[in-house]
């Protein structure tokens, strides 16, 4: 009896143990299948990103727009996939220094990550009426002149929206965009 209750309780850890292992396969392929939290986030910001620029109009429009990257960033990882069902016009992305003279002609939006305050402001003010659309990872540059900020969470992805950068940018937003976004800084 002592033997026979041993290899019952021996046989279901063995049989659970082979189970577990002739699963293991399937579980990994599962796991690197499903997009992790990160992920998910970065494809959200691209497809707000891109939908933002999709809805703008620049004073002089071009066949391409290019997406100036600056500063460390942690959403950007898929404003380099190809995203042509939100973009009316192909994106390129590119990655510039914050003190780039490039910025100012080379660029008709720019996405701004962590930078340090003076910085942030001094891009600012070279950028003060020009025709590029920014748009920045931190929702405190919305106060301070970005047109568009990020306001990023497990759950979704929102932005609101600087009018007062807007309307001194030149650039047409359509107006359900600016709708859609939470009202930030002084408006006019």
């Amino acid at each position: 009896m002592y033997l026979t209750r041993i290899l019952f309780m021996r046989t279901p850890r063995h049989l659970l143990c082979s189970v577990l292992l002739a699963l293991l396969p399937a579980l990994a392929r599962a796991e690197a299948s499903t997009p992790d939290s990160a992920t998910l986030r970065a494809n959200q910001v691209a497809h707000v990103v891109h939908g933002i620029l999709s809805y703008a109009r620049w004073p002089q429009q071009h066949d391409t727009l290019r997406l100036c990257v600056i500063a460390p960033t942690e959403y950007t990882d898929q404003l380099w996939q190809n995203h042509e069902l939100e973009s009316r016009q192909p994106v390129q992305v590119r990655r510039l220094l914050v003190d780039s003279q490039q910025l100012e002609t080379e660029c008709e939006a720019v996405y701004l990550g962590v930078i340090a305050e003076n910085q942030r402001l001094e891009l600012f003010n070279r950028l003060v009426g020009k025709p590029i659309l920014t748009i920045s990872e931190s929702s405190k540059a919305c106060s301070e002149g970005s047109l568009f900020c990020l306001n990023i969470s497990d759950e979704h992805v929102a932005f609101k929206v600087n009018l007062d950068a807007v309307a001194r940018s030149g650039i047409r937003i359509h107006p359900n965009v600016l709708q859609l976004g939470k009202r930030a800084g002084p408006q006019p």
